[in-house]
């Protein structure tokens, strides 16, 4: 039987409902949800850690790297076959990210949650919870890096993405689609993932701005960030990297300041690129200096950039950072 340690932070899954409190809350450490998923220990022998109840939507870097510093530390240990990250599902498309950035052990990394607390009918957290620890001991999962398990499918964490805000099957990968799914007690691998981004660092930047364009935006907002400071932005542009010629203007001026920005797109999928060439086309954001996302979203982007800054990288590396590995 394998081994797993299971890192505890919360999120919903540990959430009952509080009626004073008007809504859910955390409550259930790592002793209580492992008791709420009977035959766990069938499936493989568990190392809990316990690091708390903090929603996902509080996480900070220092945070995350902090339990990815945990996870490595379990994974160096030879008698731990995989590990699984238990947290919120807000920000687990970002975490899973981050996480698959900064670990390099072959052995799985499970990130798992549940979208209902355990005082909803349909609570998810069991299930899901099972299905990560067999995950996270079966072979052909190893060297994928980090992958997400939830509502029995797998996703690579630099693809995944909450795409509703309750619904069980929330989570999808609009790039690439899933790795695979969980059929009963069998782990069905569809296909290998393709080659990782990697990052070594011990930080992070905390000032980067991920900023959405919409129709009728100027670039009074990257002004207003930049005077406040910022240590790099991503702009989510509509389309395949376009926006209104006066938001370039702002990040251009942010770019003069050796400011990096990235181009990334505000669609569920794709990537921002050169096609088009009037006053704030994708072309004219990456001949004034601004660089390429490749098929990372905004928020993913901005871990990336956020990540490589810390890790102190030169223009060029963290154009290879950010651009797609296939």
């Amino acid at each position: 039987m394998g081994r797993v340690a299971v890192v505890f932070t919360g999120g919903t899954i540990s959430m009952t409902t509080d009626p004073r409190a008007g809504g859910n809350v955390p409550t259930l450490g790592a002793a209580d949800l492992l008791a709420l998923a009977p035959g766990i220990e069938d499936v493989a022998e568990l190392r809990p850690i316990d690091l708390g109840r903090t929603p996902a939507s509080h996480f900070r870097f220092a945070d995350l790297l902090g339990i990815a510093d945990v996870v490595r530390t379990e994974l160096a240990d030879p008698s731990i076959d995989g590990a699984v990250i238990v947290q919120g599902t807000d920000t687990i498309e970002e975490t899973s990210f981050l996480f698959d950035l900064v670990l390099d052990s072959p052995k799985p990394v499970v990130v798992t949650g549940a979208m209902r607390s355990a005082s909803e009918s349909g609570y998810d957290g069991p299930a899901n919870l099972t299905d990560a620890v067999r995950c996270a001991v079966d072979p052909g999962l190893d060297a994928a890096g980090v992958v997400v398990v939830l509502a029995g499918t797998i996703h690579a964490a630099d693809d995944v993405a909450k795409t509703h805000t309750s619904s069980l099957t929330t989570f999808e990968s609009p790039n690439t689609g899933p790795l695979g799914v969980i059929d009963g007690d069998r782990v069905v691998v569809g296909r290998i993932r393709r080659a990782r981004r990697r990052v070594r660092t011990t930080t992070a930047a905390e000032r980067v701005h991920l900023i959405t364009a919409v129709v009728g935006m100027d670039g009074t907002l990257v002004d207003a960030v930049r005077v406040a400071g910022a240590d790099g932005f991503v702009i989510a542009a509509t389309g395949a990297g376009n926006t209104s010629a006066s938001l370039l203007e702002a990040a251009t001026r942010v770019m003069a300041d050796g400011i990096p920005v990235v181009l990334a797109s505000r669609c569920g999928a794709g990537r921002a690129g050169t096609a088009y060439a009037f006053p704030g086309g994708g072309a004219t954001w990456v001949r004034a200096g601004a660089l390429l996302a490749g098929s990372l979203s905004g928020p993913k982007a901005r871990v990336a950039l956020a990540l490589g800054l810390g890790a102190g990288l030169a223009r060029h590396e963290l154009a290879e950072l950010l651009a797609d590995p296939w």
